[in-house]
């Protein structure tokens, strides 16, 4: 069984400080939540709730995939159980974000993304291809800031880290809405298209956490690690101007 902070091997995950603040929250000093933790374990948490309402359940994966791979190992009807895993994560056919061919979330538990894309299980992959599309600009920050918004105001201060991260990385002044994208193609299905076929993920050397896309379109003779595995869904366009608009909408009204 993993423990916080390790991979399905055992590997002591990464921080991202150095993108999010070593807070997590663009290193705001913001007072800890007053909510304790559940007994469970992640793992066993999905597996009930899944269980209980068998076909209901959206898990929206925003990090690494560690614990949705563990419910699977631990209750073979998991897959099953679940109604949706929308996973933030892969960059099909485009650069990775810690290497030229990883993106963070998958690179962290390659082996748990490997385990949740050939499960059965129904699952939606929104990647970089697509997180990449939807940027917040400066000028949309300014209108968060000027904005009555609660959350508007509270987002607008927590920025100046995740901005400076995309400055250095990617000389820009605006940021990658990375999580609302796929929490959005989640709620709001109609935001993304898709295209079905078999993601396997590289799990050790230099292309670590490559996410590599099988459309089925050519049958192949030889038996390989591909053959007989199940479809997942990949997004392949995004309206990201909507994405924009939803997100503005949400902020400034809160």
């Amino acid at each position: 069984m993993a423990r916080a902070g390790q991979d399905v091997e055992g590997t002591k995950l990464q921080s991202s400080g150095y993108v999010h603040g070593t807070d997590g929250l663009g290193n705001q000093n913001i007072s800890p939540p007053k909510g304790k933790p559940i007994e469970q374990i992640a793992a066993e948490f999905l597996i009930q709730q899944a269980s209980l309402y068998p076909g209901k359940v959206t898990v929206v994966v925003l990090g690494p995939l560690t614990n949705i791979a563990l419910a699977i190992q631990l209750d073979p009807e998991f897959f099953k159980n679940i109604g949706q895993i929308v996973v933030l994560g892969g960059a099909f056919a485009v650069n990775g974000n810690v290497s030229p061919a990883a993106e963070a979330n998958i690179f962290k538990d390659p082996s748990a993304a490997d385990i949740v894309f050939t499960s059965g299980a129904d699952v939606l992959a929104v990647g970089l291809n697509i997180t990449h599309q939807v940027v917040l600009t400066d000028s949309d920050r300014g209108e968060l800031a000027k904005s009555n918004g609660k959350f508007a105001k509270y987002l607008s201060k927590l920025l100046d880290v995740y901005f400076d991260s995309h400055h250095t990385a990617y000389s820009t002044r605006g940021v990658f809405l990375h999580d609302p994208t796929a929490l959005l193609a989640a709620v709001n299905p109609s935001i993304v298209t898709y295209s079905e076929g078999v993601v396997r993920v590289q799990t050790v050397g230099i292309t670590k956490g490559l996410t590599i896309f099988y459309n089925k379109k050519k049958g192949f003779a030889e038996v390989t690690e591909w053959s007989g595995k199940p479809s997942v869904k990949v997004a392949v366009t995004v309206d990201a101007p909507k994405v924009i608009k939803l997100v503005m909408e949400r902020l400034v009204n809160s």
